[in-house]
């Protein structure tokens, strides 16, 4: 964990391995007082100094910043016995406003970014809360996650995951809500809060899903807007009963998972469409419960669309079902691992959504072997 002595050392690293950009304020007064000593005085680099302080005040504590303000005075003030005429008291008063000036500016950006910091703190709170770590292993399914902000300071969005030990066997959820910012979390946290108590609560999965309408209807009824009927989430509710054998699903609107079966990768689109979350009053189809085949040595993948969605430089989707159709036998974080490196390789570094995946691995129950209680965070 980040501290706050942690955080202000790294702002001015008295010790430890020195960055460039730290000691660029030293750079630049080095530079300026030797080419003011080695240059004809009509030049007259010295009045370059106040510039000095002023960069200091962008990266520096308020002392340092004013320590290198007095040296770059000092410096004039000996610069002056050796050339006459360079209008030194100007200079220097130059120096001294622009270094009071740079301590002030060095005193409201630390406050800003202690105040950023404890934002920041919060906001990893907050995510611990709503894409809390995942049990690693429950009976015999291995389970991973993997979750990519599109924006590099983001903690937390729309998309949402959650995976239950329930009396009805292991139960899961992958989803993404409609929209960007506080309101897309909120709709998220109102959904997986329903999940973690319905998934032990409820016998069936649409009984699931009608508790997750429900607890998402409400909550967008609290904020209304002129885009209410355009707020919903998809959602996938999966559900692996005791013993395996199978997995049943529900999909409501979200991309399909994939199956791995004996090295052959399956698109489990489902049977009949399920309305998202939000919609099921306005479309008015059934919730529709797909089963399929899930034994020991199968893998599959959930995602939101920010997988599917992600492009290339040429514009093109990331093409998921082949990739994993080209991808070995290997442990659902090492899948996970691959899928976050090959994804920012396609798309150049750089996700226009944000992007969430579970990876499932039927274990073979007659191997038993320990597991890890969680798994390690996620990615951001």
């Amino acid at each position: 964990m980040i501290t706050l002595g942690r955080l202000r050392r790294r702002r001015f690293p008295y010790s430890g391995r020195w960055e460039a950009a730290f000691l660029s304020p030293v750079i630049l007064t080095v530079l300026i007082a030797a080419l003011a000593f080695s240059t004809p005085r009509e030049i007259a680099f010295s009045r370059l100094f106040p510039a000095a302080p002023a960069l200091a005040a962008a990266m520096w504590p308020v002392i340092p910043t004013l320590l290198l303000g007095a040296f770059c005075l000092v410096a004039m003030i000996v610069l002056s016995f050796f050339h006459t005429d360079l209008g030194t008291p100007y200079t220097g008063a130059a120096i001294v406003a622009v270094t009071l000036a740079a301590a002030y500016a060095s005193h409201l950006r630390i406050r800003r970014e202690e105040m950023l910091f404890h934002i920041r703190l919060v906001a990893d709170a907050a995510q611990k809360v709503l894409l809390r770590p995942l049990p690693r292993r429950i009976h015999e399914v291995e389970i991973e996650s993997l979750y990519l902000a599109a924006q590099e300071q983001a903690r937390i969005g729309g998309d949402f995951y959650e995976a239950a030990d329930t009396p009805y066997g292991v139960r899961l959820l992958i989803g993404d809500v409609r929209g960007k910012g506080l309101s897309a979390v909120g709709a998220a946290s109102a959904v997986i809060s329903s999940f973690r108590e319905a998934a032990h609560d409820e016998p069936d999965l649409r009984g699931i899903t009608q508790r997750l309408e429900t607890s998402i209807t409400r909550y967008i009824a609290g904020y209304p807007g002129p885009d209410l009927p355009e707020r919903f989430a998809t959602a996938l509710i999966a559900e692996v009963p005791p013993g395996g054998g199978h997995v049943r699903i529900v999909n409501c609107g979200h991309p399909p998972p994939l199956l791995v079966h004996h090295g052959r990768t399956r698109v489990l689109d489902p049977s009949a469409p399920s309305p998202p979350l939000n919609l099921a009053s306005l479309i008015g189809e059934p919730y529709c419960v797909d089963t399929v085949a899930f034994l020991p040595g199968d893998q599959l993948l959930l995602y939101t669309d920010g997988v599917t969605e992600t492009r290339d430089h040429a514009g093109e989707f990331f093409p998921l079902p082949d990739w994993m159709a080209r991808q070995g036998l290997m442990s659902p974080r090492e899948l996970l691992d691959r899928l976050h490196r090959d994804l920012l390789r396609y798309s150049g570094g750089r996700l226009e959504d944000d992007i969430a995946a579970l990876a499932l691995h039927h274990a073979d129950t007659s191997v038993t072997r320990p597991a890890p209680l969680t798994s390690p965070p996620t990615a951001m």
